[in-house]
C-alpha cells in the first residue's frame, strides 16, 4: 500500500512560500509515498521535485477556469488559465491526463467550480476532492462525498497543503500503480485518510499572496 496526498502546493503557487526541500522533508517525515503537486495554474514546481524528489511525484495543476478551479493529473504541458471549463478538460485529456475537481462545495472558496459548471461537465470528471483538509465545514465535505457516490465518480482526501504544518494532513492509502491507468483502478480501493487543519493556515497564505504581489 501506498500513500498518496492528491492535491499539495510549492512556492510555484502565489499563495504559498513552502520550499521543494522543506516540503519533501515534510512528505518524508508524514510518510507519504506519493505526492500530486499541483500549484496554481504551472507545472514548473511538479517538473522540478519529479527530477530529483526521493518520492514519486505526478504531475499536475490548479487550473484556474473562467468560472473555478479544475486540477489535472498526469500532465505533461501548461494549461492555460481563463479557458472554459469544458476546454480546459479537454487540454488535460489531450495529455492523457485525468480530470479532478477540489473542494466542490466549499462555501468560502470564491476559486471553486461554480455548481452550474460542475453540473455541466460531471460526465467528463473522475476523481471529487471529498475530504479538503482546509475545507472549514464538514457538511461541505459530506456534500463532495454524497455527489461521488451519486455519480459513481472516485472519492479522494487531499491536503491542500501550503504549509508545512499542513503535509500529510489528508491523503488516500491505496494499492500501488504504475500507469494512470492502474492508478485509477488502484484508488477506487483506497481507504481516505482525514484530518483537518487549523484556521489560521488561511490567514498564512492570504499574507503570502499579499507578498508575492509587492516583490
Amino acid at each position: 500500500m501506498v500513500r498518496v496526498d492528491l492535491h499539495t502546493h510549492t512556492e510555484y503557487s502565489s499563495d504559498s512560500e513552502l520550499g521543494l526541500e522543506d516540503a519533501v522533508e515534510g512528505w518524508q517525515r508524514a510518510g507519504i509515498d506519493c505526492v500530486a503537486v499541483t500549484d496554481h495554474n504551472t507545472i514548473a514546481g511538479a517538473i522540478a521535485l519529479r527530477d530529483w524528489a526521493p518520492l514519486r511525484v505526478i504531475v499536475g495543476s490548479e487550473v484556474r477556469t473562467c468560472e473555478g478551479e479544475i486540477i489535472g493529473l498526469f500532465l505533461q504541458e501548461e494549461i492555460a488559465r481563463g479557458l472554459t471549463p469544458e476546454e480546459t478538460i479537454r487540454h488535460i485529456r489531450d495529455q492523457q491526463g485525468l480530470v479532478m475537481i477540489p473542494h466542490p462545495f466549499d462555501r468560502f472558496r470564491r476559486s471553486r467550480l461554480t455548481e452550474e459548471a460542475l453540473r455541466r461537465v460531471l460526465a467528463e470528471v473522475d476523481i471529487i476532492e471529498v475530504f479538503n483538509a482546509r475545507t472549514a465545514f464538514a457538511r461541505d465535505n459530506r456534500r463532495a462525498d454524497l455527489l461521488a457516490a451519486e455519480h459513481g465518480l472516485i472519492p479522494v482526501a487531499g491536503s491542500d497543503s501550503h504549509t508545512a504544518h499542513e503535509l500529510g494532513r489528508a491523503y488516500v492509502e491505496m494499492p500501488d500503480f504504475d500507469s494512470p491507468q492502474t492508478f485509477l483502478e488502484s484508488l477506487r480501493e483506497g481507504r481516505l485518510v482525514k484530518r483537518q487543519s487549523s484556521w489560521f493556515v488561511h490567514a498564512f497564505t492570504r499574507w503570502a499572496k499579499l507578498r508575492s504581489r509587492f516583490r
